[in-house]
């Protein structure tokens, strides 16, 4: 630890200061002291500051400076923080300590619009307050990254974890996956500061925990709209509401249309085996009904179906089962929890050869009888109904999503 030099030997206690970070890999620890006058004193304590420490104390003075902090002692503690995490714990030290203004985010990098309909079969969830996890965390494939600031995320750390996520949101490459935050309930003393943080950095999609009627989604999108306008954006935010409750799974369709911007209605088992006070088996019979409701409000809403997470990450097969089971009930995705999961779940979500060859058939003997002006679609012996047809042409489009159908082969 730095000493104090001569300037700062007055009581402490005379000013405030802020304290955020943790002492962990990729991140770093900051304390912050504002100071009436004096200039700036930063001290740096890292693993690598011989090679970084003027480059780590340049960072810092920048973040000071663009927070108009002329007057403060700044001790670092760095455990290898990339800038973006260095800029974000500095803000966070700053405003505890009662600074008022915040740093602005780098750019976003130009991003496609979020889409509504994507393929979502993998979301992984990312503690937001552990930088190191969400570095380069867009490599593993996983369809969805979730940046969490609820269940993960202890209560003294919320307020540093949602400028962080900020930061990350537009400071990480995300490559194809759909960036996601999770806010904390509205009826928490952390929702409304979660949305008031994070909107401006425009994530694709907020997923709304403990959702239990529409009106718990008419809130959300409520301050959405407001913060949306104050911040210019023009793209809309879209939403993911999470049903972990029992109130929850009788709401599902209320919930489900609350809004337009609704694109999938995700489960959590936790919670709702919580809810009813029973215990979570592998068999998942305390929660069948409760999914299958899930899976019906969705889908009578036009939109996505996502299942809770498998909890043992060492369980391969286990998992595989119960993507499979998922699939079959008419999820489109489900939650993970390890990126080693990522793999076989995609594996469960996609069609097998059999099924493909099976529904090309279908779909080459509709072409057929249209080009003999025939309404009767057959296959050898077998007359095909328009259910049959649809089903056959949703598993082609499945195929195609997941790339084992090429773009040359007809849907």
């Amino acid at each position: 630890m730095a000493t104090v030099s001569n300037n700062w030997r007055i009581n402490a206690m005379d000013y405030l200061t802020g304290r955020a970070g943790r002492d962990e890999k990729s991140d770093l620890v900051v304390e912050i002291e504002m100071r009436p006058e004096g200039g700036l004193e930063i001290q740096v304590n890292s693993s690598v500051k011989a090679l970084f420490g003027k480059a780590i104390a340049a960072a810092a003075a920048a973040a000071l400076q663009e927070l108009g902090i002329g007057h403060a002692r700044l001790m670092i503690n760095d455990k290898g923080a990339l800038d973006w995490v260095i800029r974000a714990r500095i803000e966070a030290a700053a405003r505890a300590a009662g600074h008022k203004a915040a740093l602005k985010p780098p750019a976003a990098a130009p991003r496609p619009p979020a889409e509504r309909n994507r393929l979502r079969r993998t979301r992984l969830y990312l503690p937001g307050s552990t930088p190191d996890l969400m570095l380069n965390a867009h490599l593993f494939g996983a369809d969805c990254l979730i940046l969490d600031l609820e269940d993960s995320v202890a209560p003294p750390e919320k307020f540093a974890t949602r400028i962080l996520v900020k930061h990350a949101l537009r400071a990480l490459e995300f490559g194809n996956s759909e960036r996601i935050v999770r806010i904390n309930p509205l009826q928490t003393p952390y929702g409304a500061d979660d949305l008031a943080e994070i909107v401006a950095a425009a994530p694709d999609t907020l997923l709304i925990p403990k959702c239990e009627s529409a009106a718990d989604v008419r809130a959300v999108e409520e301050q959405v709209a407001a913060l949306e306008a104050n911040a210019g954006l023009s793209q809309p935010l879209l939403f993911m509401p999470l049903i972990e409750t029992a109130r929850g799974v009788l709401h599902a369709y209320e919930i489900a249309t609350a809004s337009s911007r609704n694109i999938a209605l995700c489960f959590g088992a936790e919670d709702f085996t919580a809810d009813l006070g029973v215990e979570r088996t592998v068999e998942g019979k305390e929660h069948f009904v409760a999914r299958s409701l899930i899976v019906l409000a969705a889908k009578a809403a036009g939109i996505q179906a996502i299942d809770t997470v498998y909890a043992d990450v060492q369980d391969e097969e286990g998992l595989s089962a119960s993507a499979r089971e998922a699939m079959a009930q008419g999820f489109d995705g489900k939650g993970v929890i390890h990126p080693s999961q990522i793999k076989p779940v995609h594996a469960a979500f996609c069609p097998s050869m059999e099924q493909i060859e099976k529904a090309q058939k279908i779909v080459a003997a509709l072409e057929e009888a249209k080009a003999k002006g025939s309404g009767v679609v057959s296959l050898g012996t077998k007359m095909i109904d328009a259910p049959v047809v649809a089903r056959a042409q949703k598993v082609l489009e499945r195929a195609r999503a997941h790339g084992v159908l090429g773009e040359e082969e007809k849907l």
